[in-house]
């Protein structure tokens, strides 16, 4: 069972908060991801944005060669440590209406992002590890 809570750095897709939102979306099409991690001068983790996030603003009708992905990142997200339970991670993302929330060191530096789909399919194995055991006891 693969924990999505489990530290991954190199599966974090980064770009820089100047990066157009044509680059993004090119990376994310060639990463297979749906969001990236927009870093800053100073920090690792200046925002994230998502494939939601580029949808709409391709729906305003802005250029993405001339946005940026600091125009259109949620600025500063919401993180978890490392460390955290599955379930901490769910509550969090829940209290906050996110789908994907980065795991950070104790640095700050992000270590994976962890998206609902993560989470879900742990959850679907556990379920099924239960309904295996339940099945075996009778």
């Amino acid at each position: 069972m693969v924990d999505p809570t489990a530290p991954r750095v190199e599966d974090v897709v980064r770009l820089p908060e100047d990066a157009s939102l044509d680059q993004v979306a090119e990376t994310m099409h060639a990463e297979g991801v749906g969001s990236v991690v927009v870093t800053g001068e100073t920090t690792d983790l200046a925002g994230i944005v998502t494939d939601r996030d580029v949808a709409l603003a391709l729906r305003d009708g802005i250029d993405p060669t001339q946005t940026t992905a600091s125009d259109v990142m949620t600025a500063d997200p919401v993180t978890a440590e490392q460390g955290a339970e599955v379930f901490e991670v769910v509550e969090m993302m829940r209290e906050e209406g996110v789908r994907r929330l980065p795991l950070v060191d104790e640095a700050g530096d992000v270590v994976r992002l962890v998206s609902l789909d993560d989470v879900l399919a742990l959850l679907g194995e556990e379920f099924a590890d239960v309904a295996a055991l339940v099945e075996a006891q009778t």
